[in-house]
C-alpha cells in the first residue's frame, strides 16, 4: 500500500511527508537511534544495521497485514528530505472503536512542532481510513515521567484521560490521552 500524508509547513520548520519506511531509511534510522534519549524511551532501540532492516521489514508487514502502519516522517528541506520522526498507527481490528497511536522524534527535530503535527496527520487519515471499520477513538500513551510527550498529545488534539499504572513492558505509571473522531 503506497500511503503518502503530509503536514503543512508552519513559519518555524518545514512541511512533513509521512510515508511508510523503506530499504532506503535503514541506515538513517540506525544513525537516528544513537541518541540516548530516543534509546531511553524505545523498546526496542535499533542498534545494528541488521535491526535496522528488520524493523523496515516488519514495518512492510504491518502494512501487509493491514492492523498496523508505520510511517517515516521526513522533513521537506531544500537541499531534500531529511528523516526526523516515526508515527505508528497500531491495534486496528475491524469493529474495534480504538486504535493506538504512538511515535518517536529525531533528537534535531525535538521542540520545532515535528512531532504534533505528524500526530494529527496520521489520525486524520486513520479516522478517514478506518471509519467504516468502527473506528471512534484514537489513543495515545506514554510514561508519567514523559511531559514531552504530554505536550505532544495536548497539541494533536488528544485529551488527558487517566493515569495509567505500570505494567510490562512499561516499569513506570503512564499517561492514556484520547482523541475522538468527529
Amino acid at each position: 500500500m503506497s500511503v503518502v500524508l503530509s503536514a503543512a509547513a508552519t513559519p518555524a520548520a518545514p512541511g512533513l511527508t509521512l510515508r511508510p519506511w523503506c530499504d532506503g531509511d535503514a541506515d538513517d534510522l540506525l544513525e537516528i537511534y544513537q541518541d540516548p534519549v530516543l534509546r531511553a524511551w524505545t523498546r526496542y532501540p535499533v542498534t545494528t544495521r541488521g535491526e535496522a532492516r528488520a524493523f523496515v521489514r516488519r514495518s512492510r508487514q504491518g502494512w501487509a497485514a493491514d492492523r498496523r502502519f508505520s510511517f517515516a516522517v521526513l522533513e521537506d528541506l531544500p537541499a531534500g528530505e531529511r528523516l526526523v520522526a516515526c508515527v505508528v498507527l497500531k491495534e486496528v481490528r475491524p469493529g474495534h472503536p480504538a486504535a493506538e497511536v504512538g511515535y518517536w522524534t529525531a533528537a534535531p527535530a525535538r521542540g520545532r512542532g515535528v512531532a504534533p503535527r505528524a500526530v494529527d496527520a496520521v489520525t486524520g487519515w486513520a479516522f478517514a481510513r478506518f471509519a467504516a471499520a468502527g473506528l471512534t477513538r484514537m489513543e495515545l500513551f506514554h510514561q508519567i515521567d514523559n511531559p514531552a510527550s504530554c505536550r505532544v498529545a495536548e497539541k494533536s488534539g488528544y485529551a488527558f484521560a487517566e493515569v495509567m499504572p505500570a505494567r510490562p513492558p512499561f516499569p513506570r505509571d503512564g499517561h492514556r490521552h484520547v482523541r475522538l473522531r468527529h
